[in-house]
């Protein structure tokens, strides 16, 4: 392990209550327990970052779209071309 950074935090009466509880329960320390709940709740985030390249592409097919000449009767695209992306 590397060096720690000491943060204070304030938690409920009954978070410290089952933080106790389940320390003893596997023999883990109550700072343990919360910097692994803090790596499990930052991993989540990680996974669900929006992807900048997906909207890059969807920006680029919008204007590729947008340049086509109108044709008469209508567009030149329908609904499956869409669903294919």
């Amino acid at each position: 392990m590397g060096p720690k950074v000491r943060k204070q935090i304030y938690i409920e009466p009954y978070q410290e209550k089952l933080l106790k509880e389940l320390a003893q329960q596997s023999g883990t320390s109550e700072a343990e327990l919360i910097r692994q709940a803090i790596e499990r709740h930052l991993r989540g985030f990680a996974s669900t970052r929006p992807s900048l390249d997906a909207w890059e592409r969807e920006k680029a097919f919008i204007a590729e779209i947008q340049k086509r000449v109108p044709l008469p009767g209508g567009r030149d695209w329908n609904r499956a071309d869409l669903h294919e992306r």
